[in-house]
């Protein structure tokens, strides 16, 4: 095939020229052939979104695998109905405020869509891009337009018009060069039938932009975690190794000193090095990439691409890369080079505090917790993630129901009582549920532990069982008198009083988790507010303590 290569750049104002290319890339797209074309955040492999042949020509040219949906890019928001349902408020509140721009939603698909754009699920991804070539070849075609980014699968995205034509200019009909991408990284996927939203995909548009107008959004395990080989994307980019040059890659998180004195270290012969301007000076014998500034995150987000690309020019067999703070465009910068890496993840910094929070229910972990996360921490709550994979693994469902067989209704929901009720009242049948719980969770928890940054509490109330309580620096118990534990979980949980006290029963009891950790917190006081600032102070004189140890080595 002979690919037909239009720069839009050298038409020198001639506007019939630029209208008749344009009109050339539409016809070809109606006519079920694929077009590279420009966005601000990456090249897109472009194809009718409704056309099930066209579609999978995308799949075969870029080789990606089938359970990986696309994305479809229109003109604006009064194209959604056409191939989204029950479309929320909140999607043409964002539309107004951010498109044309990098952000796409996730929403209820319409029959229009068929299954090759979206994998088979029930929603579809959409967004408007902000390039004017490409809405004029949107306009144009009439339809929306389905498109992965341009390079073929797991290779670094593509983010001008020469990098598609060297990953698949010989097997697509045209390629519209319209530029340098301004952006660099690609969109911000937001899932809006989810209450709150949650985010797929760190992109273009930070998450902090958002949540000023929408308020909170939930952060998808994905985001700092592969996705086990069971478990079906809900977007582009959530399960599979993507923007992986030929080496392996190592990241490098913590203070950009930090982070570049540890590459530094590592720094043998035949490494590469990604690394911010100011420290590009400590490798002079190294094949060196720079992203920018170390400040100017807008120039990282357009470097990281070509920086990951470039290395399969040289003869580098290792890369080192120095990874942003996860603020602003941060964290999708940073998600790019960890999932280029496999994940692979080294802290450089010595101030990270890894907590094991622990202790039985209605002790009141969750205000000591908060008391982390007013000191500026993280916390990992291990309940929710079991619920997050869950709500996602179907393999993780038919192992509980395998062995506990009717705790799910027909619909597929976990009756949470009826298995409560059976495995508190026999402690062998509580091991057997752990013993499966934890073969599903453990890695997800152990990949979202070697990503944090900073503090970070691990909510964990079976730490020691699960053997979670090595990944930490500290073990703290969180023990209250049993009166005020059911008292507690009553009103919490709005149930009986004897319902808490045989979920309490079922617990390991205060004695247990004081033997346990290296230190205890008791919550006596009936003001949650109270206890609150006690954490606070229990704490930040815990991590002073941790603190001087490291600094000590």
């Amino acid at each position: 095939m002979q690919t037909i290569y239009y720069d839009l750049r050298d038409t020198k104002g001639q506007q019939k020229e630029i209208e008749d290319k344009i009109s050339a890339a539409a016809k070809i797209l109606r006519e079920g052939g694929l077009v590279g074309i420009p966005t601000e955040t990456v090249y897109g492999l472009g194809a009718d979104g409704t056309n099930p042949a066209a579609v999978r020509r995308i799949f075969q040219v870029k080789g990606r695998p089938q359970d990986n949906p696309l994305i479809l890019h229109v003109t604006g928001a009064q194209w959604l109905p056409r191939y989204c349902a029950d479309i929320p408020p909140v999607a043409y509140t964002l539309a107004r405020k951010f498109w044309p721009g990098p952000l796409t939603m996730i929403l209820k698909r319409q029959p229009t869509v068929p299954n090759e754009t979206t994998a088979g699920l029930d929603t579809v991804g959409i967004r408007c891009p902000n390039h004017p070539v490409t809405l004029a070849i949107i306009r144009e075609a009439g339809m929306a337009i389905a498109a992965p980014s341009a390079n073929t699968s797991g290779r670094p995205s593509c983010t001008t018009a020469q990098d598609v034509l060297e990953d698949v200019g010989s097997r697509v009909d045209m390629i519209v060069d319209g530029g340098p991408c301004t952006v660099g990284v690609e969109s911000t996927v937001l899932d809006l039938t989810r209450d709150p939203p949650r985010l797929l995909r760190p992109g273009g548009l930070p998450v902090e932009d958002i949540e000023r107008l929408i308020g909170h959004i939930d952060v998808d395990r994905a985001v700092n975690a592969s996705l086990r080989a069971e478990e079906r994307p809900g977007a582009p980019g959530m399960k599979y190794r993507h923007y992986a040059p030929k080496a392996p890659v190592t990241v490098i998180t913590g203070s950009p000193m930090n982070s570049a004195r540890e590459i530094e270290r590592r720094a043998a012969p035949g490494v590469g090095v990604i690394c911010f301007d100011e420290y590009a000076h400590l490798f002079p014998n190294q094949v060196v990439r720079s992203l920018g500034p170390s400040s100017d995150k807008f120039t990282q987000a357009q470097r990281v691409f070509e920086a990951l690309r470039s290395f399969d020019s040289t003869d580098v067999q290792e890369i080192f890369a120095q990874c942003p703070d996860n603020r602003g465009l941060g964290l999708a910068i940073g998600n790019r080079l960890k999932k280029a890496a496999g994940f692979h993840v080294i802290n450089a910094d010595s101030q990270r505090i890894i907590l094991g929070v622990t202790g039985g229910t209605g002790a009141g972990k969750s205000s000591a917790l908060q008391a982390v996360l007013d000191l500026g921490g993280s916390v990992i709550d291990c309940d929710a993630v079991y619920h997050q994979i869950l709500s996602e693994s179907d393999e993780f469902k038919n192992a509980i129901n395998e062995k506990f067989p009717g705790v799910f209704t027909a619909e597929g929901q976990l009756n949470r009582k009826k298995l409560g009720q059976e495995v508190f009242a026999k402690r062998d049948r509580l091991e057997h549920l752990n013993a499966i719980v934890y073969r599903f969770l453990i890695p997800e928890l152990e990949a979202m532990v070697a990503a944090a940054d900073g503090l970070c509490a691990l909510d964990a109330i079976n730490l020691f069982e699960s053997g979670l309580d090595r990944l930490c620096d500290r073990t703290i118990a969180v023990t209250a008198p049993t009166e005020l534990r059911v008292k507690r979980v009553m009103a919490r949980d709005h149930i009986t009083e004897q319902y808490a006290r045989l979920r309490i029963n079922a617990q390991k009891q205060d004695e247990y988790y004081r033997g346990k950790c290296d230190c205890e917190l008791n919550n006596a006081s009936d003001s949650p507010e109270e206890f609150r600032r006690e954490a606070y102070l229990f704490f930040e004189r815990l991590i002073e303590a941790i603190q001087e140890e490291k600094r000590r080595g």
